[in-house]
């Protein structure tokens, strides 16, 4: 079991190379310990260590402690895949050698490290600090040519920092720049190996955003964050984030935009307009905006804006799905549990599921009482199929809320009456043991039973019920009258062969006929079975000679199917 760092009784990192093996697997522990000589530039900062391993690429890679146990992220492609790859393995194995390290050091090794790490830093300062201000251009300029990446962010820093009115126009055509997704495209789409240098411009435009909204063109930082957010809404649908590094980094640039919102305070009808067809649009789902977030910055004015906006998308023609759900969340941001629950009643689902969404409103609200009945209300009211005119079924989860809360109470007549009346909407097996469950707590599955089998009666599933009942011969009657596929009278077969060798022969006669024009494994497989099952038959009735020859026909018939033979070999349905 992996753990956090800090003492242990192993060692004084924290974990040992059975962790690293257990978290990233044999094959890349063991690619992992190649890796050892490439780690570079060691450093700890509090919990978190961090390297450099130099393989095809430098990839940065993070240790840290996570809930029971270590966490590592690479931005190599496997570990943004979210996996602990072999980069991670080397990190672990060179934090574990400097572990062994002279006799008589004392002090754990991430102690050790973290005094390292803060003396480059402090001797890195205290040297930056010594410089004289030409010295330190020239070293910014060297890094500006070596390293394009380190001179663009420059240059957008620069933009913000120097931004006027006509200068915002420069700030806005970097920044929709790094949100284009074409440089990283293959065949329209950007692939998860790509996704993390993606979401790094994301985040470096919402860097901008919010410098931008600092300044005096927070006005301008506002417009500019609305494009970047319907840009990467539009983007987002292209781009395969498994390893979520865009949702962090579109989650800062909608922080940025309610900043810039706070910052120059926009037109609340303008700010209500944008944010309705944010929420109602259907350009992306990053980033995801909250509309609670923005109800300082819309006041009274603003927030009854948005709500006009939104009742009138859910009330649309056709009725908007999403603006009732958009105007849940205002309803539920608005602190008012009646109103809500109102709006949720005008119009609800015939299946009771808004009926339970609204028990949990109430129960978050502390309402235990009033939940439980609206929950009771949903089963009761549902609506009507237009084309058999019978119930619709209730929502399984409104079930399983109402069989909880009878079933905390004790009160299981009424777990009884709920899951009575979910049996006989829907009719399955699973129904009739969840209703014989609850019957025989109560007491009264043997005056429950007889009905449930009427409602059963003329389908395939009262010969399942009675099946799983153990009344095999009551399973093997209904069988015989009813259209019940073949699988599951071979079922009812083996649980009569021993009484019944006849009845159970002539299903499974039935079962290897139809299987003869098959092919594949599995059907062999079944064959197999089958016959050997025939064959038990034939030895209770004293007549195994006639299964001898029926075996011989079918093995020269099958002859060319040569797994057929093997198994049939290893099952000793061999021919005389």
């Amino acid at each position: 079991m992996t753990r956090g760092f800090g003492p242990g009784p192993e060692n004084t990192a924290g974990f040992t190379e059975d962790d690293l093996r257990a978290l990233a697997g044999d094959r890349s522990f063991r690619r992992g310990r190649t890796y050892l000589r490439a780690v570079e530039d060691l450093a700890a900062d509090g919990d978190r260590i961090t390297a450099t391993v130099y393989g095809n690429d430098a990839y940065r890679v993070t240790l840290l402690p996570a809930p029971g146990g270590l966490d590592g992220r690479c931005d190599c492609p496997y570990g943004q895949e979210g996996f602990f790859c072999k980069h991670c393995v080397a990190v672990g194995l060179r934090i574990l050698a400097l572990d062994e390290g002279p006799d008589g050091e004392t002090g754990g090794v991430i102690d050790r490290l973290r005094a390292e790490t803060a003396d480059r830093t402090r001797i890195l300062e205290d040297w930056l600090e010594s410089l004289d201000r030409a010295r330190l251009l020239d070293l910014i300029r060297e890094q500006l040519a070596a390293d394009p990446e380190f001179a663009r962010r420059m240059e957008l820093r620069a933009a913000v920092e120097r931004a006027d009115r006509e200068g915002a126009h420069t700030v806005r055509h970097r920044v929709l720049r790094l949100l284009d997704t074409r440089p990283f495209e293959q065949y329209g789409v950007v692939d998860h190996r790509d996704a993390g240098a993606y979401a790094a411009q994301v985040a470096e435009a919402a860097h901008a955003v919010r410098s931008l909204a600092r300044g005096p063109l927070a006005r301008e930082a506002v417009s500019l964050a609305q494009e970047a957010v319907e840009a990467l809404g539009e983007a987002a649908e292209r781009i395969d984030d498994s390893g979520a590094g865009l949702a962090r980094a579109a989650d800062a640039l909608a922080a940025a935009h309610l900043e810039a919102c706070r910052s120059a305070r926009p037109a609340p009808g303008d700010l209500a307009a944008w944010l309705a067809s944010r929420l109602l649009g259907d350009t992306g789902h990053l980033p995801e905006l909250d509309p609670a977030d923005y109800r300082d910055v819309l006041g009274g004015t603003g927030w009854a804006a948005l709500l006009r906006h939104v009742h009138r998308a859910r009330r649309g023609s056709p009725p908007g799905r999403e603006g009732r759900h958009v105007l849940e969340r205002l309803l539920r941001a608005g602190g008012g549990v009646d109103v809500l629950i109102g709006e949720m009643a005008a119009d609800p689902e015939p299946d009771g599921s808004t009926h339970l969404r609204i028990a949990e409103e109430l129960d978050a609200a502390g309402r235990p009482g009033e939940a439980l009945a609206w929950a009771e209300r949903g089963l009761a009211e549902r609506g009507t199929d237009e084309g058999t005119g019978e119930p619709v079924p209730a929502f399984p989860p409104l079930v399983e809320y109402l069989v909880r809360r009878h079933r905390e109470a004790g009160r299981h007549e009424d777990v009884l009456r709920v899951v009575r009346g979910h049996f006989r909407a829907l009719g399955t097996l699973g129904a009739y043991r969840r209703l014989r469950e609850a019957a025989r707590a109560a007491g009264r599955w043997a005056e429950e039973r007889p009905a449930a089998l009427d409602r059963l009666d003329g389908t395939p599933v009262l010969v399942e019920a009675l099946l799983d009942d153990g009344d095999a011969d009551a399973a093997h009657d209904a069988a015989s009258r009813l259209p019940a596929p073949l699988p599951l009278r071979v079922r009812v077969a083996d649980a009569v062969r021993e009484r019944r060798p006849a009845d159970a022969l002539a299903v499974y006669r039935r079962a290897v006929d139809r299987l003869r024009s098959r092919t594949g494994n599995a059907e062999y497989e079944r064959m197999t079975e089958i016959l050997l099952s025939a064959r038990a038959c034939h030895r209770a009735l004293g007549t195994e000679d006639e299964f001898t020859a029926y075996l011989a026909e079918l093995r020269t018939g099958q002859k060319r199917k040569r797994n057929l033979m093997r198994m049939l070999d290893e099952a000793g349905l061999t021919a005389p």
